[in-house]
């Protein structure tokens, strides 16, 4: 008897649309269970090479969570002009935040996705807003709840 494996195919692809409040989430738990709704994980025709994930929008980014002294001494790099001397630019959790906060959770799911062309075609099923109103009303969301 052998049993075949089921690989979905772009046509089985179903797309949800879910609403997730962070307001005092932890930002790392949150990012993970925002990470498995991107990907697909969650639904039983996952399919590793294949994006079978759904719509997250993320509300309320301003107000994430982050334990003990992060707030403070966690650093985010970057390189504005690459190549050039001096160039890494860095910047603490609490001034991204008071400048870009949706950036927070931004870099938080994209950093656990795959580091391919898959895992930046899942980045752009994700909407992060850093307030409690979204523009995604007719798209229908279910709101989501995140585990704190």
């Amino acid at each position: 008897m052998s049993h075949r494996t089921y690989s979905a195919r772009p046509v089985d692809v179903k797309r949800a649309w879910h609403v997730v409040d962070v307001a005092d989430k932890v930002l790392g738990r949150a990012a993970s269970q925002i990470a498995i709704l991107l990907k697909g994980k969650h639904k039983a025709i996952y399919t590793p090479s294949l994006d079978t994930g759904d719509h997250v929008i993320v509300i309320n980014a301003a107000k994430v969570k982050v334990t003990g002294t992060k707030e403070s001494k966690k650093l985010y790099y970057r390189h504005p002009r690459a190549g050039f001397p001096g160039a890494l630019k860095t910047t603490n959790l609490a001034a991204l935040r008071a400048r870009h906060p949706e950036d927070i959770v931004l870099n938080a799911v994209r950093r656990m996705l795959p580091r391919n062309a898959l895992g930046r075609q899942m980045m752009t099923k994700l909407r992060v807003y850093p307030g409690d109103t979204h523009p995604h009303a007719a798209q229908k969301p279910e709101p989501r709840q995140v585990e704190a």
